[in-house]
């Protein structure tokens, strides 16, 4: 269907929306039902978001709200299984930030083209990912995922040993009360060498400064990365990050997101620490394993998990965008 106009439409704008920027939620209402039959719905959460979707009908579901609205929205329907047969608009309202995803597909950010593309765009296939928790990802993967423990220095964090003894105090260590100090309290010649000696060795065994106790950080995470059962990265040796974006493609423009190509691969990327030539690849399943790691799948962040593997699922849902 290349126009919706006249036919009936389900808007469901996200409560977020409503209370962050109501007047684009007004313009985007006011544009969409002066061309089509709408059905404005107002959910205040998502079980009732959830509902509204369920009751749709032959409505044609329209999102108005941010990346965190379409995700929810095609969540639904994959868990329905119904992702394939129902064709989705987007009318983009947030932040930039909060937006991202939404124009890494191709939607217009601006409100009045947006809701213009909903009424005489086109539709296009689109893939995403899908791993072995029926989760789902339409813009990308990243790990790490940005989070806490890897924002500093995009390091993961890893308990230090046990606290070495502090070192002691230099009067023992300089031996005031050892008899082998002399007779009449003068020290053999040898003695303030060997005192050298024992300081520095002391001081090597202490913990660093600011790190007793604490925790220390690696320049990276140690994950085993398989594309299409070819190895990538192995344990032995840490990886700065890992990407993966449905829809890749070879050529000079690099991947494009979510393409909808039937001969699209995921495009995979592996980052090395301190700056090392990348692996790229291109491969329909991608599992990765290691100690317990978080990932970023869109605007979501998941884990921890130790093992978890995604799978390419060309033109899996469909998506209304501006022709051309």
């Amino acid at each position: 269907m290349d126009s919706v106009r006249g036919h009936p439409l389900l808007v469901v704008i996200d409560p977020v929306a409503r209370s962050t920027d109501g007047e684009s939620v007004r313009i985007a209402k006011d544009v969409l039902c002066a061309g089509a039959g709408a059905k404005i719905c107002l959910p205040d959460g998502p079980e009732e978001f959830a509902r509204i979707l369920a009751r749709r009908g032959h409505r044609r579901p329209v999102v108005i709200g941010d990346d965190r609205a379409l995700l929810r929205v095609v969540g639904l329907l994959h868990k329905e299984r119904e992702l394939a047969a129902v064709p989705l608009s987007m009318v983009p309202v947030g932040a930039p930030s909060a937006v991202a995803l939404s124009r890494t597909l191709g939607i217009p950010t601006d409100t009045v083209a947006a809701a213009r593309a909903v009424l005489d765009g086109g539709e296009r296939p689109r893939d995403l990912l899908t791993d072995d928790s029926d989760g789902i990802v339409l813009g990308g993967l990243r790990i790490p995922c940005g989070g806490a423990a890897t924002r500093q220095g995009q390091g993961v964090y890893v308990p230090a040993t046990a606290p070495a003894a502090a070192p002691p105090p230099l009067d023992a260590v300089e031996g005031r009360d050892d008899p082998a100090g002399g007779l009449d309290g003068h020290r053999p010649w040898w003695q303030p060498a060997a005192r050298t000696a024992r300081t520095a060795l002391a001081l090597l065994a202490a913990p660093a400064a600011g790190l007793g106790g604490r925790r220390a950080r690696v320049p990276g995470q140690r994950l085993r990365i398989e594309a299409d059962g070819v190895l990538l990265a192995d344990l032995d040796r840490p990886v700065h990050g890992v990407s993966v974006v449905p829809g890749g493609r070879p050529g000079a423009d690099g991947p494009r997101p979510g393409a909808g190509d039937g001969g699209a691969l995921a495009e995979v990327v592996v980052h090395w620490p301190g700056g090392g030539r990348p692996v790229r690849t291109r491969a329909r399943a991608v599992t990765v394993s290691g100690a317990d790691f978080h990932y970023r799948a869109d605007a979501v962040v998941g884990g921890p998990v130790r093992t978890r593997t995604w799978t390419l699922q060309p033109g899996a849902w469909r998506l209304q965008l501006p022709r051309g």
